[in-house]
């Protein structure tokens, strides 16, 4: 399986953004899809996930209420919007195509190669 994920940048506190992550080489349905994030000098952790059917989702306490994943299987692609951003939201966010909902890395077969997100005052 192939991520790539795509849609970050530069963006005022506040402001928004929508990133995606096309997987292909594989039949994307029947996984879940996760996102994660590393700011500099942190560890990467988990931001969301979502079940191969959309209808399962969990958040990280410290987005919940500002960013929405959804999913399009029938464009192999999976879907994160970022509202309200922070400072704190600056970060290289991946994608993670895996065989369970999860909040831990473990759960995760494969990595996209990350999109930046930078937020401003």
């Amino acid at each position: 399986v192939q991520l790539q994920a795509s849609g970050g940048g530069l963006v005022q506190a506040g402001g928004s953004l929508r990133l995606s992550c096309a997987a292909s080489g594989r039949t994307f349905g029947w996984h879940a899809m996760g996102w994660f994030r590393q700011a500099p000098g942190k560890e990467r952790e988990f931001v969301s996930t979502i079940s191969w059917s959309g209808g399962s989702t969990i958040y990280a306490d410290s987005v919940k209420g500002r960013f929405t994943i959804s999913r399009d299987n029938a464009k192999n692609t999976v879907y994160l919007q970022l509202n309200s951003l922070t400072l704190e939201d600056t970060a290289v966010y991946y994608c993670a195509y895996g065989t369970r909902i999860a909040r831990d890395m473990s759960a995760y077969d494969y990595w996209g190669q990350g999109t930046q997100v930078t937020v401003s005052s």
